[in-house]
């Protein structure tokens, strides 16, 4: 198997934000909580790093003398069940699955605790790369420690441009007549992306195209901007490139997307980074040795993001339950766990400074891949609205673009009134 990798970022200079500033805390002596908690509850989604947390707990387990059970769900399924556990206090979990998208919700309402206060300190949590300490953090505290992260660029069929003459896109516009004209169903098609509705599904690829077209979320006084004449113009852009995509692509996930690239169906994808390594995969791929990768078109932003753990309020109320939750995030997250991964060649998950000294990350990149990365770099941040009331009304807008994307509505303007209208009186009910 030929593994790429693609957490080259940090190389490239990603500067997501700056690190928050907070000095670590005195972390409490958990060798006196040896056996006292009896099992330590999981909610996740599946990726490489948990994978390999499940199949080595059992080295954790015997040293703290607890049982580690994980709860695995899809993204949006994970959202919805977190948030559920944690609004109503059921607690049902101790350690969460974090996004960039939970972290401003669940700090602000003080559902997650800050997790320098549970981190051991011989865990190094300050080797971790703080493009994804931003994304962790909400008004300078850290509240999960990384696991994954990265930015957008472009992927494409080197084969199916050159076939048809066109030249790699360099702008929003040429990517858009480039998807048109390479369109040749059923054989292929020119585009793909996620159509399923969601504050970080069809919202989270949607929203560099609002941004990219001078969209801004709030005018000077905070009023609501997701009816501007920006909003339309991205809006029809967004739906409009669904024209070209497989059948079922309105509404498909990112899984699907990446898929139906990978499997040689689609000539162009707009997509992070981290999924690189499975189009080099010769297990997984049809398109190995096809792929060319590029920065981002001008003028589309790249989406930065940032996964981790963290440790929720609720579910570990006494103090040994919050210091075993944090050492089982230290051993998680840890240098020795992310060699592991690197041996292994899951590379697709990545945190560290110190893992990028490890030539086993960095052997096989391709030169385009790391010019594409470099491209990335500048204009990647986090896109999406950090205000807590985000998700809620991410998923209202997410509703109404797969409602344009779909066809059961066609009227942009008025979709996105409607959104805007729910914002203004929503953020009200929030006292915002």
């Amino acid at each position: 198997m030929r593994t790429l990798f693609y957490g080259a970022t940090a190389i490239a200079g990603v500067a997501l934000g700056l690190a928050p500033v907070q000095a670590s805390a005195q972390v409490g002596d958990s060798s006196t909580c040896i056996g006292e908690v009896q099992n330590l509850r999981l909610l996740v989604q599946p990726t490489s790093s948990v994978g390999l947390m499940e199949e080595l707990k059992g080295e954790f387990e015997a040293e703290w003398q607890t049982q580690v059970d994980f709860t695995r769900l899809g993204e949006n399924e994970r959202r919805a069940q977190q948030r559920l556990d944690a609004s109503t206090g059921a607690g049902a979990y101790h350690i969460y699955y974090l996004d960039e998208a939970n972290v401003p919700e669940f700090a602000a309402a003080g559902w997650i605790l800050p997790i320098l206060d549970y981190y051991p300190e011989h865990y190094d949590f300050e080797d971790f790369l703080g493009s994804r300490r931003a994304v962790g953090s909400w008004e300078g505290v850290d509240y999960f420690a990384p696991t994954m992260g990265g930015g957008d660029i472009l992927f494409y069929r080197k084969d199916l441009l050159d076939e048809a003459g066109i030249d790699v896109p360099t702008t929003l516009d040429e990517m858009i007549a480039a998807a048109e004209a390479l369109n040749n169903p059923p054989e292929y098609y020119g585009w793909a992306n996620r159509g399923q509705r969601g504050s970080g599904m069809n919202v989270w690829t949607w929203i560099p195209f609002f941004l990219a077209n001078g969209g801004e979320w709030t005018d000077d006084d905070g009023v609501p901007q997701l009816n501007s004449a920006a909003a339309v113009k991205g809006t029809e852009q967004f739906v409009g490139l669904f024209d070209y995509a497989p059948p079922g692509g309105r509404t498909a996930t990112f899984a699907e997307q990446v898929e139906g690239f990978r499997s040689g169906h689609v000539a162009m994808i707009y997509a992070n980074e981290i999924f690189a390594p499975q189009m080099e995969d010769e297990d997984i791929s049809s398109v190995v040795g096809k792929v060319g990768y590029a920065g981002p078109p001008t003028p589309l932003p790249s989406a930065g993001f940032g996964h981790g753990l963290g440790i929720a309020a609720a579910g570990a109320t006494s103090e040994c339950e919050r210091l075993i939750a944090g050492e089982f995030i230290g051993w998680a997250t840890s240098k020795e766990m992310e060699l592991e991964r690197i041996n292994r060649s899951l590379t697709s998950d990545f945190g560290r400074q110190s893992s990028l000294d490890n030539p086993d990350l960095t052997a096989s990149m391709p030169p385009d891949f790391l010019e594409a990365l470099q491209s990335s770099s500048e204009v990647t941040s986090v896109l999406f609205w950090r205000v807590p009331e985000w998700p809620t009304i991410g998923d209202e807008l997410g509703l109404a673009i797969e409602e344009l994307t779909t066809g059961t509505r066609d009227d942009v303007q008025s979709a996105l009134d409607e959104v805007n209208e729910f914002a203004k009186q929503y953020l009200a009910r929030s006292n915002r």
